[in-house]
């Protein structure tokens, strides 16, 4: 019999977060969170998110042991723009069709209860949480900001009655030349519209442009599929956590005469390798491996960009991406990973085809009518 019991205390938080290394810790291509970083995610108190979402999260028990785990988010400001939905997330379990069932009903029911009429996911509070069930890529490691999962999932949720929704990719980019057609549009942006490319070697003078930079991705995000505006308060927790992990040389920031951000390229040394080593933990010793594979990256991943809607469709991404190329080159990082795109942002996953790609992985979200 399987028993879904709802997470109340900060002890069943902590088994919530550690349920999905638990079931991987046999797979080679587990990239653990960190769990100081989950739990700060999934508590009320510590999320800005909070203040527009309402979330619970549930366990799956089978014969007294954790077989399951799903949270059920409801993200008002989403609504707002996409309907009444809620979505669920940090969605793993053991492969038994009738746990997978037992834990999406339960979203299911909770979502129905506060007025939604479609379920999606897997999703976070925003897009800088991990979304998208892995359908394609299981040999290959994730990026840290990407989930991975068994192949079996893909199977329950289509016995489930869940459809595709949209999916994003992400590709495996060879880091060996500036593609000539980048360079030349490059050149010639550049000079058209009096625009600079910023690049960066403090943390501080960085800094000084991250909520402008985060601003811009609001405007240049904001009618892809499901995106969650930032709030000026999640902005300034997402860079207090992450702009840490981020060697400013391997960021660069478009700006016009008026200093405005019109466009961005942030891209981060790869830690999945180090993350692998922490097996989660920050301490005593996961900061070591961190600090290692920051300092001499063989693979960097393209973690974020945008570009102001009045400037899309001009060629403005050449600006950031030719001097980010240039600066993998120059520190000899041969490879590039990039995070996941919509397969209906044309215009984003096609500047792939300058350079020498091949598919890296493949993810879904679901959606169900309630």
């Amino acid at each position: 019999m399987i028993e879904i019991k709802k997470i109340s205390s900060h002890k069943e938080l902590k088994q919530f977060v550690r349920f999905a290394n638990d079931l991987y810790s046999d797979c080679p291509y587990w990239v653990p969170p960190l769990e100081f970083d989950e739990l700060k995610t999934l508590r009320k108190d510590k999320n800005p998110a909070f203040e527009h979402c309402e979330a619970e999260y549930w366990l799956a028990y089978k014969d007294g042991k954790v077989v399951g785990r799903i949270a059920g988010i409801i993200n008002h400001i989403a609504n707002q723009k996409w309907g009444n939905k809620v979505r669920f997330g940090w969605f793993d379990f053991i492969e038994d069709i009738e746990v997978a069932r037992a834990l999406l009903n339960t979203v299911e029911e909770w979502g129905k209860s506060k007025g939604m009429g479609i379920i999606q996911g897997p999703l976070g509070f925003n897009d800088m949480d991990r979304e998208g069930m892995l359908v394609y890529g299981y040999e290959n490691e994730p990026t840290i900001a990407s989930i991975y999962n068994h192949p079996y999932y893909v199977s329950f949720m289509e016995q489930l009655s869940y459809e595709k929704a949209e999916d994003w990719l992400q590709y495996k980019i060879k880091l060996d030349a500036i593609p000539e057609k980048i360079k030349r549009v490059s050149k010639m942006i550049a000079e058209r519209y009096n625009l600079r490319a910023l690049s960066f070697t403090k943390k501080k003078d960085l800094k000084k442009y991250a909520r402008p930079l985060f601003h811009t991705l609001n405007a240049s995000f904001s009618n892809l599929y499901g995106y969650s505006e930032l709030t000026d308060k999640e902005i300034d927790s997402i860079v207090a956590s992450y702009f840490s992990f981020i060697d400013p040389k391997y960021v660069c920031i478009i700006v016009d005469e008026n200093d405005t951000v019109v466009a961005f390229g942030i891209s981060m040394c790869s830690l999945s390798a180090a993350y692998k080593k922490a097996k989660g933990k920050v301490f005593p010793f996961g900061f070591i491996h961190i600090l290692n594979a920051m300092r001499k990256p063989k693979i960097i991943d393209l973690y974020l960009n945008g570009v102001l809607p009045e400037w899309q469709k001009r060629g403005i991404h050449s600006l950031y991406y030719t001097q980010m190329t240039q600066t993998y080159m120059d520190n000899n990082i041969p490879i590039a990973i990039t995070n996941p795109q919509l397969e209906t942002n044309v215009n984003a996953v096609h500047i792939w085809s300058n350079y020498e790609n091949e598919l890296y992985c493949r993810r879904r979200c679901y959606e169900k009518t309630l």
